[in-house]
């Protein structure tokens, strides 16, 4: 029996004066499928939905950050934002930019829409992925995607991509007016990994950890990335190593600035514990280690420091057929190497909910209250198949939705998803 969040001090003052009582939370049944290796939380165990959320543009890939100015800056790519259009595939491939203003998620204005063109040669597709503005210079990652074969699922045929390698870092100096691109190049990417004839990569699709406004909340004033990765072996399940499945999540970091973004020699890269639990760094990639994994069972990955709380939490979809309904669920740990407890399996969230993240910004003084941020259902309607919205407001584009950690101590309630 999950449980739903007690009502504050505040609002149970107010329900016993005139104030109509606030909306029952809905918790999320969490549903975990056998094998999962991640121990229930003990601290934070499920989540609430308030039903309060919004939604912008027409466009997918957000992953707000905020900068020193108070303003989130985010990429997006494959749809449109204020009527500027963006597609990430093909000899022409285009990444968005935009900025996004306002403080109160559900009365957000994006603004400041461009794209900028980059070719994925020799792979088919160059797509966002990790965004950072840090000291006024907005560092801007793309990676690759490349059709593996066309495959047949459920009597139609899909030429799903490839997970490619991350190529690098573009850079701006006046908030994505204009981009000074990277000397990587998809053939010649960051890291040298290649995925051209079906080879899983380790930095696949990384994120910056979100340590608050500006990098407020790095432990060392370092720029941390976790990215999805993939293994190699027999029995796999369909579509392995794409987009938004993968295996494991992998954890590097660097000190930020432009001459040290794309230079493979200033990264370091966790590579497992010493004999007293302690992380170790190593600047050999050939040594990287996973924080954590789950054969099978992971995909796009993204982790948000929790600076009331103390608490890092990772963001993870599990991307099934990659065209089917997607699960989503949240980890917890007191430090960025782990070890991850799980706080809620949410089951065909969105019902195919992509993207995942927490912006820092809308983080509650308390840490219990937060956004999620998300794209949502792109492949309703392929082979007949439809979508709902679940929870409402779950659709292509910018969604939010706020939601509260429920923590031990909670009232309990018979486990609801939100209508």
């Amino acid at each position: 029996m999950l449980i739903l969040a007690a009502a504050s001090a505040a609002a149970a003052a107010e329900r016993a004066g005139n104030a109509p009582a606030p909306e029952p939370l809905r918790a999320w049944p969490s549903t975990p499928p056998p094998g999962c290796p991640f121990a229930q939380s003990d601290t934070l165990v499920g989540v609430g939905f308030t039903g309060r959320h919004a939604e912008y543009t027409g466009a997918d890939t957000w992953y707000p950050s905020w900068a020193s100015d108070g303003n989130l800056y985010s990429p997006w790519t494959d749809g449109n934002v204020n009527g500027l259009s963006s597609s990430s595939s093909g000899e022409k491939a285009a990444t968005g930019n935009a900025t996004i203003l306002g403080e109160d998620p559900l009365k957000l204005v994006v603004t400041n829409q461009a794209v900028f063109a980059s070719s994925p040669r020799p792979y088919e597709g160059r797509y966002p992925c990790g965004s950072l503005v840090y000291n006024g210079v907005w560092y801007y990652g793309t990676y690759c995607l490349h059709p593996n074969g066309q495959v047949p699922r459920e009597g139609i045929t899909y030429n799903w991509p490839w997970l490619g390698p991350f190529v690098g870092f573009r850079w701006s100096t006046d908030f994505g007016q204009t981009w000074t691109q990277t000397p990587c190049t998809p053939d010649k990417p960051l890291f040298g990994e290649q995925a051209l004839h079906g080879e899983p990569v380790k930095i696949g699709a990384p994120h910056f950890v979100d340590f608050g406004k500006n990098l407020e909340h790095s432990p060392d004033g370092k720029a941390y990335l976790v990215a999805q990765g993939a293994s190699e072996g027999a029995n796999r399940r369909y579509a392995f190593n794409s987009w938004i499945t993968a295996d494991q999540a992998y954890l590097i970091r660097v000190t930020p600035g432009i001459r040290n973004m794309n230079d493979p020699r200033k990264y370091e890269f966790f590579a497992g514990n010493d004999a007293q639990g302690r992380p170790l760094w190593t600047s050999d990639f050939a040594r990287i280690k996973p924080i954590a994994e789950w054969r099978d069972h992971m995909g796009c990955v993204t982790m948000t420091y929790n600076a009331p709380l103390k608490k890092f939490l990772m963001c993870v979809t599990d991307g099934g057929t990659t065209v089917s309904r997607y699960n989503t669920y949240l980890l917890e740990s007191d430090g960025l190497t782990g070890p991850w407890k799980l706080v809620s399996h949410m089951t065909n969230f969105g019902e195919q909910a992509y993207f995942v993240n927490i912006p820092s910004k809308f983080i509650g003084p308390e840490g219990r209250g937060l956004w999620l941020c998300y794209a949502a259902n792109f492949s309703s309607g392929w082979g007949g198949i439809t979508f709902k919205s679940l929870p409402p407001g779950s659709r292509y584009g910018l969604c939010l939705q706020e939601l509260r950690l429920l923590a031990p101590g909670d009232p309990a309630a018979a486990p609801e998803a939100p209508r």
